[in-house]
């Protein structure tokens, strides 16, 4: 085979298939692994020109053409909550691991958003989307109904199914209520954002349903929530609600359906000389890695936000050769 310096842009499979001296059908299956029907003859002298020619595979072109990319869209709410941050690393990661590129969005936890980033995302031959705390959405419904592979995180599929990668939020609520009846602690309340979801939903049932089993009568389980999409806010005006609802009385312990709405608690605390963990024991979940540094006084359920990546991969990996699998729920702990 004759030396030479070439062009990468003249490069071609037709210019590698003649200089090889096979067939173009022969150079796309061994620049694209399936090597199986070619000799190690063929494949040494394909590689061969290959490097010789600097031919680079066309793999946009062929994703353009096949309407597939190795492009995966992840659409996250509030990505100023490390909670959402944690699980786009781990994701992120998992795919890069994968093979894939991961484009993230935020959706503010905005229907409109959501729907215009899946259909922006779809233009773009997206592989598949990972969905973190989805909401009900015209675009999502019509996505589903085309069978393409979208995982749900943390909040379950609105319109019911899919595949799922989270925790056991029912269980999580209720390892809070045994912690908290655990240290002789009865006078319990929890608060929750008013604009409900899937997770929060589950964990504000665990817990109550977990402390009525136990002997606590449903009528002295406190409650309260606030509206609002920023969990610090609603953190701090749910518990204003609780506290004006008892007459400005604390409850001596307090579960937060999230690390943020505990440290919103906290500023309220704070704000009216309530000693934390003291007069109020406040347990959140997340077990945001913050919590050691600026929130030593929170006791907090353990979300294993860096292991969803390695399953949320498994799950579209799932779907893609079409299968529809379980659930995945990762083993949460409470960290006191």
């Amino acid at each position: 085979m004759t030396k030479r310096l070439a062009s990468p842009r003249a490069a071609s499979l037709a210019t590698v298939a003649r200089e090889a001296g096979v067939s173009v059908a022969t150079v796309s299956r061994i620049v694209n692994g399936k090597t199986g029907r070619a000799s190690v003859q063929t494949i040494a002298r394909v590689n061969a020109a290959v490097v010789e020619l600097g031919y680079q595979p066309n793999h946009v072109g062929r994703a353009l053409r096949r309407r597939e990319s190795r492009v995966v869209a992840m659409l996250a709410p509030n990505l100023d909550n490390p909670a959402m941050a944690a699980i786009a690393v781990s994701t992120e990661a998992a795919l890069r691991a994968a093979g894939y590129v991961m484009i993230l969005c935020d959706t503010h936890d905005r229907a409109d958003l959501q729907d215009e980033y899946l259909r922006a995302m779809r233009s773009q031959f997206v592989q598949g989307y990972v969905l973190v705390s989805a909401v009900k959405s015209a675009a999502l419904s019509d996505a589903l109904a085309r069978g393409e592979a979208i995982v749900f995180v943390s909040r379950r599929n609105p319109d019911g199914g899919g595949a799922y990668v989270g925790i056991d939020n029912r269980g999580a609520g209720a390892d809070a209520a045994d912690h908290l009846l655990a240290r002789g602690i009865e006078d319990l309340a929890v608060i929750y954002p008013a604009q409900g979801s899937s997770s929060t939903a589950e964990r504000v049932d665990g817990f109550i349903e977990r402390l009525v089993a136990r002997g606590v009568p449903t009528e002295r389980i406190a409650q309260a929530s606030a509206p609002g999409l920023s969990h610090l806010q609603v953190g701090y005006d749910a518990a204003r609600a609780l506290v004006d609802g008892a007459g400005g009385t604390w409850p001596r312990g307090l579960l937060c359906v999230s690390d943020l709405m505990a440290y919103g608690a906290y500023r309220l605390a704070t704000e009216q000389g309530v000693a934390i963990p003291s007069e109020c024991l406040v347990v959140g979940i997340d077990a945001n890695p913050l919590n050691a540094w600026i929130a030593p006084w929170l006791t907090s359920v353990h979300i294993p936000y860096r292991d969803f990546g390695a399953k949320v991969v498994e799950q579209l990996s799932s779907l893609w050769s079409g299968t529809v699998p379980d659930d995945c729920l990762l083993p949460h702990s409470l960290d006191s």
